[in-house]
């Protein structure tokens, strides 16, 4: 019942925010613009992060107030760079910063001092994971609504409340995010599902939770991980620098290759939900069990990646 009560009391909120993020982002000037790597058509409010934490902070703050810290830096950072556009030292310098809030507020059982980078290098790779995902309209919120589905049904007790919420948020926001979208996640929001899914890996890691479970929980994030291994791999193989943008993700290929925008992020959010359906079938694995779902999901993402030419940046791609 608390984790029904956590995911309606984060809809209902975040659905109060939105509208209301949407007029401060457009009064403050907080818009994306259209451009070269923009496809949309008009200036499209961001702060849509900040809605989604409003919706998560209701619902958590009452079982499990020291998760929402990580997530307010990761906000605070998203948000500062969306207004003024953070050089990349800095917007690294905050990631990490992230990273060691949690690493200091998210203990975890295996590694001992080791846990400690690598609490902070997955948490770059899933804030970034995340806001590479963030180039369609439904995309990276429907993926973390359903890996926090995933997340739901397999921890318990403050941890699957937790995700619970984060589920809500981003359900109703995915509202407002349909194309054509009224409200954009922005890189605030993108940073905080990053940093929302790292405290939940290491609640997967932490005292008490058995390890498979650890282990198998790592291929709900397969998607934003493989989304950094292939830029890192297009982009190197291009020439280019590793923090150029390009529109070469394997979901701008489907686009350019007659698929509609939203058929293309509900591919994404799909593939997502059948991760999610296997773990879940696999409630209780084994370690061998846990590592073979990880290896086979794994291969299947970053299989469908390059099928579609997401490691290679082809001719006439848009730079």
């Amino acid at each position: 019942m608390d984790v029904l009560l956590a995911a309606l009391a984060a809809l209902a909120a975040t659905g109060f925010a939105v509208p209301m993020c949407v007029r401060v982002a457009r009064r403050w000037g907080i818009v994306d613009r259209p451009g070269p790597l923009k496809p949309h058509d008009a200036p499209t409010p961001y702060l849509g992060g900040v809605g989604v934490f409003v919706g998560v902070a209701v619902a958590a703050s009452f079982g499990r107030p020291i998760a929402l810290v990580p997530l307010v830096a990761a906000l605070a950072i998203g948000v500062s760079d969306d207004r003024f556009d953070l050089p990349a030292s800095v917007r690294l310098a905050g990631q990490l910063g992230v990273g060691v809030i949690i690493a200091l507020t998210q203990p975890v059982h295996v590694a001992g001092w080791l846990s400690v980078p690598l609490i902070l290098a997955a948490t770059v790779v899933l804030i970034n994971g995340f806001n590479l995902l963030d180039g369609l309209d439904m995309l990276a919120a429907g993926v973390g609504a359903v890996a926090a589905l995933g997340f739901a049904v397999v921890l318990h007790g403050a941890p699957r409340v937790f995700a619970a919420s984060l589920v809500g948020a981003l359900v109703v926001f995915l509202w407002h995010n349909r194309p054509p979208a009224r409200i954009y996640l922005g890189d605030g929001g993108s940073y905080l599902i990053g940093a929302a899914m790292m405290v939940l890996l290491t609640d997967a890691w932490g005292v008490g939770v058995a390890s498979p479970t650890g282990v198998i929980v790592l291929a709900l994030l397969a998607i934003p991980v493989a989304e950094v291994a292939c830029a890192i791999v297009r982009r190197r193989r291009a020439g280019s620098s590793l923090l150029s943008g390009d529109r070469a993700h394997p979901y701008d290929l489907l686009v350019e290759r007659g698929w509609s925008r939203a058929a293309a992020s509900t591919a994404y959010i799909a593939a997502e939900a059948v991760v999610v359906i296997v773990v879940a079938i696999v409630s209780h694995p084994s370690i061998r069990t846990a590592v073979a779902v990880d290896l086979v999901v794994a291969l299947a993402v970053l299989g469908g990646a390059a099928l579609v030419g997401g490691l290679s940046k082809p001719e006439g791609t848009r730079p």
